[in-house]
């Protein structure tokens, strides 16, 4: 029996349209990352793309538990001496509320050329209006709302 590759012509791919309202950012950064990565997929093949292209709306509105708002803190460093710099995940939210559910996936993703090219499919927006009406979207939902 010989292993099966996916090659670049017999994937297909499919738009998955998630409203983040409400949602925890860990859970639901773990379904983005299957569905970038193609994980759901029989066809799925370690080193080759795979994945679905993610549109996520209302990211502004995403929740943390626990006393994360004003203890997680997100870190930068310039290179130089002294040149570290923190923010509190409440005062990203301000700034940028797409960042948070962006580094979360992206941490998430392995650390190679492949999660770079991965990442460029995630569109994460902070309202609810995106640019991408004119693709199709496969209907999507997560674990919780199949149960009801």
């Amino acid at each position: 029996m010989k292993t099966y590759h996916a090659k670049e012509g017999e994937i297909e791919r499919k738009w998955h349209i998630i409203d983040a309202s409400g949602k925890v950012v860990g859970r639901l950064s773990t379904e983005i990352a299957t569905l970038l990565r193609g994980k759901h997929k029989p066809q799925f093949t370690p080193n080759t793309d795979t994945g679905d292209f993610v549109v996520v709306i209302n990211a502004d509105k995403v929740e943390f538990t626990g006393n994360k708002w004003d203890e997680k803190m997100y870190y930068r460093h310039s290179g130089w001496f002294g040149g570290i710099k923190e923010r509190s995940a409440k005062l990203v939210r301000e700034m940028d509320p797409a960042f948070i559910l962006t580094e979360a996936v992206k941490g998430m993703l392995p650390k190679n050329k492949l999660s770079r090219q991965l990442i460029q499919k995630l569109k994460v927006y902070a309202g609810p209006e995106h640019p991408h009406q004119a693709q199709k979207p496969a209907a999507y939902q997560t674990a919780k709302q199949a149960e009801i």
